[in-house]
């Protein structure tokens, strides 16, 4: 049981990377534009020109491009913050969404980077005006399966993501849980304060 929760942890980080493309036609805009972003992951992993060490950096300013052009950071930083985003002057939460972004880019790539033939397959799509949810599962190399959906909101014609459940787990759920304990227990300084040392703890170890 321990393993396949751990399991499945893993594979919220891993989020839509990689894709086994549905069989069906019937396929909508937020799935499609989902697909188009994994091809372009694929396609800069799968560059041997990027492979090489000396290469990592722009290898990984490739993903991140990516990444960011399909993800609403900000939604899912106000999401995540909950009630104490309204608190926040407008520079404040500049502050948030920064240090959010590049946490959870930087935990995507290392995910992304580590690919060990893990499959999706798309099941099925729930559209309501701006809002969509695209259900799919995963399926490790070991045959373990997940249930892996991404709620999407239409941004200037583009289906952007703002949170992933995985196993009935939102991502902004538990993000939210973890900045409000913090907050109550401490203060919002006191997050952040966390939040810039785990920034620059990351960025030591990939020096």
């Amino acid at each position: 049981m321990k393993k396949k929760y751990k399991s499945a942890s893993i594979a919220l980080l891993l989020l839509f990377f990689y894709v086994l493309v549905p069989s069906y036609s019937s396929a909508g805009a937020p799935t499609e534009q989902i697909r188009a972003s994994v091809d372009k992951l694929l396609t800069v992993l799968k560059n041997p020109q990027l492979k090489s060490t000396a290469r990592t950096r722009e290898r990984r300013d490739q993903l991140r491009q990516v990444i960011s052009a399909r993800f609403d950071f900000a939604e899912m930083a106000r999401r995540s913050l909950g009630a104490q985003w309204r608190r926040l002057t407008p520079k404040e939460q500049e502050e948030f969404v920064r240090l959010y972004t590049d946490l959870l880019e930087r935990a995507y790539i290392d995910r992304i980077e580590s690919y060990s033939d893990e499959t999706f397959a798309y099941l099925r799509e729930n559209l309501d005006k701006d809002y969509a949810e695209v259900n799919s599962r995963i399926v490790t190399d070991k045959g373990e399966e997940f249930s892996l959906n991404y709620k999407v909101h239409l941004v200037n014609g583009e289906w952007k993501v703002y949170d992933v459940v995985v196993e009935n787990i939102s991502l902004v759920n538990n993000y939210r849980s973890q900045f409000s304990r913090i907050i109550t227990n401490s203060s919002y300084e006191e997050l952040i304060r966390r939040m810039k040392e785990k920034q620059i703890e990351v960025a030591g170890e990939k020096k």
